[in-house]
This record gives structure tokens, C-alpha cells and sequence, in this order.
């Protein structure tokens, strides 16, 4: 990138302006053969001092030397993007007591993929090391075909140009950027020709998961405010997203450590479990999603690899760690399990396969015989999957194989204008509990639809990321945004109208199905963050 060749031209601008006493040159480059020589031959001829800092050396070290000095310029050693040791590096030149003002240089002549690369993996970088990378200098722009992609490429990682650097003399070869100056040479390099074939290259998309909402950063900030409010859990699930903008190898640490404190004991009621196997056409399962004390989904699920194996030593580690008192789970509980459940006196509902079987009147029948004649003349209104409808129910007081008195439920899901069924469902919950627990079969029948919105958020952050996401934050952020999309569709208060408005109208344009358009407008809001946060247009409170 022409690194030692810059740190020159800057001494040097500042010598001619300000003379040599408060100037000092710094490298950390002791990897490549005569790197401290090129720069030592720079600082002779400026009559600057030059430090050399090793690698393990810490730049407290160098405070002392550098006491009286106003400009001090760190040559630091050239890495690949895709190098592990780049935030090493970054967090070296932060831990000191001195604040080092990283600047990245981009040159001109790259590719515009690898560019775009750079950028992203540097500020990856430097977040994980906490620190900031807003600052750039275009080298090598004599050697450039095209400005127009390093550009393109800066103003929409809203990147602050500092310098242009043109040639290799110092230091007459540098300039301060000037927009006017930029703008006009990236136009009269590109010709014709040039432009009909930029075109018919792959397009350049924005940075990763950013959409072209920036002017919408107060709309977004209250509406994410609102949110954080409303949906318990939604912090952390910006807390994962944040995630998302670290080096993968970073990501799982941090994971680690933000699912350790999470959830707060009094804010998980109970857990709507998920079945125990992957999604269908997909290598991964659909986490486990919590309920707040109001009987709403939690914002962040659970991953299910996280928890112990066996139902019996799960439910109990969730009952104890976070206070959880409430089990939707999509089958039977085994006899362990069973009797844990009824010993703790604990709420639970279990959906079970038409044939299963209980005891009727002492008689064992499958569940699916018990109500072939029934009629069914309770219905409630509910949404499932998406759509508005009307659940059917009938229910009978039954035994399981040990004698445990049950009530075995049973649903018809109908449209309610053709009265035409949509699915049939089969529960079976404690006797103890009376009828009183259809609202739980209400809530365990709409988590159902949360798996088709995970997997489609899914996919679209699979599309979107540059493929260094960490599976499992992938996972988080998909079902996270799936629980919040679902729980505002089902919602009926105004409040959740009003978001609903709010969150549909960031994308422009009606949506057939409600709950999936929800989905978009939410990954499209935290990608808006993201973008908004990148450019520096919108404060930090609230947002970033």
C-alpha cells in the first residue's frame, strides 16, 4: 500500500510547517528484511528520531522518548486482510495509556472485491481490539485505471479521506484530499467504455446487511428504543447483531461471554422447546424460545446444543438457573421427566402424535380414536402462521400408562370464511391445570410458525454476509429477529399496531403476508444500524 513511502510524506509536510524538534517516526515492521532501513533513511534525511517497537514490546515504552513530540507517525508492519494477527496488531498499538489514531490506507489500483475486503476485515479488526478505523488515505492513484470503486467503496463505508497519495517523490507527491479534486478525476478516467464495462461487472453491493435507508436514522433510533421497551431480550439480540461486525474467530468468545448473563432470573416465565432435530433442509435446529412474564417470546432464543441432554436435566437446569416455571414442549415427556414435572408442580403442555396413546375409561385407545366422533363447538380467533384463523377445540380427561390424570386436547386450525381445516393438533396437559391452559396450546401452536420465518432470515443473512459470520450467531440473529417479527404479528394492543405500522412502512411497500413482512422490515432496520453507524450520520444514543 506504500505505508513507509506515506509515513514520509507526512513527516515531511509537518517538518516544512513546523520544523523537526516535535516530530518522531515510529515502525513495528521487523518482519520484512531492510523495512526499518527505509524508514531510518526517511528520518536522517528529515533529522527526526526514529524508534523501532518489537512486536511483544508495549508502546508505553516509547512515552518517555516521546515527551515534547506533537506528531507521531507508527509505521506499522503490512498484513494481509485475511491475516489472524491483524487485530493483534491493532490491539497492540490500543493498550497502551497514549490514544493511536489508526488510519488505513487503500490503494488505488486494487481490485475493486479486495478493497471492499479490506475495509470490512480491518474494522472488523479494530472493533474487536475497541477501538475505531474511520480514517483512510488513497495511495497509489498515478497507478489507478479508475478512481471511481476506492470511492464508491469509501462513501459507502463512510470512510473519512484524509490524503491522496500520486508517486513516490516526498513530499511533493501527496495532497490533502480535496471532494472537488477526487470527483473530477474519477471522471475524466472514466471513459465510455470504462463505465458500460463497470456495468456489466458483478455490481457492488453496500457493505454488509446495509440497505439505502440512510436519512432515516431518528425513525430508526426511536423505532429500536420502542422495541428494546417492548420485547424483552431485545438489548441482547443487538447485542448479537453487534457480533456480526467482529472477526468470525473474535465472535464466539464474545458469544460466550454475552449468553452467560442471559436472561435476567426474573424476566423468563417459560420455555416453548423446540423439537429435537434439524429443520427440514437445513443443518441446523430451530433454538428453543423463551417466555416472558407476560407469556411473551423473548427476543434472543436459546440455542438447543447449549443445553444439557435430556429432558429431564434441562427443564430442571432452566427451572433453577432462570426461574423457569413453564414448558411447552413438542412431545411427550418421558417418565423422568414426567415426574419431575409433577413433583416440582410445574405447568406444562405436550403435544403428541394422533397415535398416541392414553387410557380412556380403562380402556387404551390412541388419542386420535378418543375424538373421531367429537364435536367441536369452542373456537377462539388466532394468528398462525401469518394468517388470521380460528383454533376448534375439545377436550377429555384421561390417564397415561402410569395413572397420572391427564386431559388429552384436540384442535382443528380453520379458515374462517370456508371453514376449511388447515391442520389438526393433539395435546396432552395435566389434569390439575383444567381447561384453563388453552391459552398455553394457543401459544405452543403459534411458536410453530417461527421455524419457516427463521429459516427465511436465515437465508437472507446467508446471502448478505461476506462469509465469515459464526454459524451459531447466524443462527441467533435469524430466530431473534423470527421471535420479535412473530410476537408483534400476534399482538393485538395498539402499541403493537403502531410498531407494526412503523416497521412496515421502512419497506416502502405492502406485504401479502404480515408476519414475513415484518421479518424483512426488521432485518432491513438492523441492517439500516449497521449502515447508519458506519457512516457516523446519526448519534450514537440509541442507535449504535
Amino acid at each position: 500500500m506504500g505505508k513507509t513511502t506515506t509515513t514520509a510524506k507526512l513527516a515531511a509536510r509537518f517538518v516544512m510547517r513546523h520544523g523537526t524538534r516535535p516530530v518522531a517516526l515510529v515502525t513495528t515492521d521487523s518482519f520484512r528484511i531492510g523495512a526499518h532501513e527505509q524508514l531510518r533513511i526517511y528520518a536522517r534525511l528529515l533529522d527526526t528520531p526514529m524508534y523501532a517497537l518489537d512486536a511483544e514490546q508495549p508502546i508505553d515504552d516509547l512515552l518517555g522518548r516521546l515527551q515534547g513530540k506533537q506528531w507521531v507517525i507508527i509505521d506499522t508492519v503490512g498484513m494481509s486482510q485475511r491475516d489472524q494477527r491483524v487485530i493483534e496488531q491493532i490491539a497492540h498499538l490500543q493498550g497502551g495509556r497514549s490514544r493511536v489514531r489508526l488510519v488505513l490506507l487503500l490503494n488505488a489500483a486494487s481490485q475493486p472485491e479486495t478493497l471492499e475486503e479490506v475495509v470490512l476485515r480491518y474494522r472488523q479488526a479494530a472493533r474487536a481490539a475497541g477501538a475505531e478505523l474511520d480514517d483512510c488515505i488513497i495511495t497509489k492513484q498515478d497507478e489507478a485505471g479508475r478512481l471511481a470503486p476506492v470511492l464508491d467503496i469509501i462513501m459507502r463505508h463512510g470512510m473519512r479521506v484524509l490524503f491522496g497519495s500520486n508517486g513516490q517523490q516526498v513530499p511533493e507527491d501527496m495532497a490533502i484530499a480535496a471532494p472537488g479534486a477526487l470527483v473530477d478525476q474519477a471522471l475524466s478516467t472514466a471513459t465510455p467504455q470504462r463505465e458500460g464495462a463497470q456495468r456489466a461487472d458483478a455490481p457492488m453491493g453496500m457493505p454488509r446487511w446495509s440497505r439505502d435507508v440512510l436519512g432515516q436514522g431518528r425513525r430508526l433510533s426511536s423505532l429500536l428504543a420502542r422495541l428494546r421497551q417492548r420485547v424483552t431480550g431485545f438489548a441482547a439480540l443487538e447485542e448479537v447483531w453487534d457480533l456480526a461486525s467482529l472477526p468470525s474467530r473474535v465472535q464466539e468468545t464474545r458469544l460466550d461471554a454475552l449468553l452467560a448473563g442471559y436472561p435476567a432470573t426474573d424476566t423468563t416465565l417459560g420455555m416453548a422447546w423446540s423439537p429435537r432435530r434439524n429443520e427440514r433442509g437445513c443443518d441446523w435446529a430451530m433454538p428453543d424460545i423463551g417466555l416472558d412474564t407476560d407469556g411473551s417470546w423473548l427476543a434472543l432464543p436459546w440455542l438447543q446444543h447449549r443445553h444439557s441432554a435430556g429432558w429431564q436435566p434441562r427443564m430442571a437446569a432452566l427451572s433453577s438457573s432462570s426461574g423457569v416455571a413453564v414448558h411447552l414442549l413438542p412431545r411427550f415427556p418421558e417418565s423422568d421427566a414426567l415426574a419431575w414435572l409433577e413433583a416440582e408442580h410445574l405447568t406444562w403442555v405436550s403435544q403428541v402424535a394422533p397415535s398416541h396413546r392414553v387410557l380412556f375409561h380403562h380402556e387404551r385407545q390412541t388419542i386420535r380414536q378418543l375424538f373421531n366422533d367429537s364435536v367441536l363447538t369452542h373456537h377462539v380467533g388466532v394468528r398462525f402462521r401469518g394468517q388470521s384463523v380460528q383454533l376448534w377445540t375439545a377436550y377429555a380427561e384421561v390417564e397415561d400408562a402410569s395413572g397420572t390424570a391427564l386431559l388429552a386436547w384436540y384442535g382443528e386450525v380453520r379458515d374462517p370464511e370456508s371453514a376449511k381445516v388447515v391442520v389438526r393438533r393433539y395435546w396432552l396437559t395435566p389434569a390439575r391445570l383444567g381447561a384453563e391452559v388453552l391459552s398455553l396450546l394457543l401459544t405452543q401452536l403459534q411458536s410453530e410458525g417461527l421455524a419457516a420465518l427463521t429459516r427465511r432470515a436465515w437465508q437472507q443473512l446467508k446471502e448478505a454476509d461476506s462469509g465469515d459470520l459464526n454459524a451459531e450467531v447466524r443462527l441467533l440473529m435469524a430466530s431473534g429477529v423470527a421471535s420479535v417479527a412473530g410476537h408483534l404479528d400476534i399482538a393485538d394492543d395498539e402499541e403493537a399496531q403502531t410498531l407494526r405500522g412503523d416497521l412496515l412502512n421502512l419497506l416502502g411497500a405492502s406485504r401479502r403476508r404480515r408476519d414475513t413482512g415484518m421479518l424483512d422490515a426488521l432485518i432491513y432496520a438492523f441492517m439500516a444500524r449497521d449502515a447508519i453507524r458506519q457512516m457516523g450520520s446519526v448519534s450514537r444514543e440509541g442507535v449504535a
